[in-house]
């Protein structure tokens, strides 16, 4: 009787243990998943995570295909007849649109994470464009309208205008597309120091990072207004 009864209790005391112990792993694992839920929708809410920013200034000396038939003879008609050089300053800011469904947090077999990210845009900003005038040691803009009538041989037209400012942003995108292949372990690294800053404060230590092929360059370039304004 004293026999069964401890063996019983001893079964009742396992089946307790093992009942405490199951229950304290599904409150782990669904603390777990309520962090991975709150991280990504935190880093969700950034929206667009700017991680790295390039600034060029280019001294135009000479023409090339990227300006286009109607802008390289402008520019070569400004740099070899009037012996001009042009200063072309533009921006690239590298971000990531962490909104898009390609960005994932996945769980990982051996208790770390890893952060799917989704393609780099990448946002082109035209900040100044001026001549030099080697001969009156001076900058002139771009666009002076006694400069242009020159090249036209009378009136410049607002589409003549529009046509050198739609050079000027053919020629930064395609400059754009060279620094950008040169750039790239750079703005991935910057992109992994900074998420996994926003990481540890979850407690996530061990992260590793899946960057999506970039494939076609996604661009956005936009001019500013002194440039358009001439």
């Amino acid at each position: 009787m004293g026999t069964t009864t401890t063996l019983i209790v001893i079964a009742a005391l396992l089946a307790g243990l093992i009942a405490s112990l199951a229950a304290l792993f599904r409150s782990r694992r669904a603390r777990r998943n309520i962090s991975i839920h709150s991280t990504i929708q935190h880093m969700r809410s950034i929206g667009h995570l700017s991680v790295f920013k390039v600034f060029t200034k280019e001294i135009v000396t000479q023409t090339d295909h990227s300006w286009g038939d109607f802008g390289a003879r402008y520019l070569s008609w400004a740099i070899s007849g009037r012996k001009m050089a042009m200063i072309f300053e533009f921006e690239i800011d590298f971000r990531y649109d962490l909104r898009r469904p390609e960005f994932q947090i996945r769980t990982l077999p051996h208790g770390g994470f890893a952060i799917d990210m989704p393609p780099c845009l990448h946002e082109v900003h035209i900040r100044d464009i001026r001549f030099y005038d080697e001969q009156g040691s001076r900058f002139l803009p771009w666009l002076l309208p006694d400069l242009l009538s020159g090249f036209v041989g009378g009136r410049f037209t607002e589409a003549d205008k529009n046509r050198l400012v739609a050079a000027a942003r053919d020629h930064a995108e395609q400059q754009a597309s060279e620094l950008i292949g040169n750039l790239q372990s750079e703005v991935q690294n910057s992109a992994k120091a900074t998420l996994q800053s926003i990481s540890k404060a979850f407690g996530a230590e061990d992260v590793t990072f899946e960057f999506s092929p970039q494939g076609r360059l996604d661009f956005s370039v936009d001019v500013a207004n002194k440039v358009v304004d001439g």
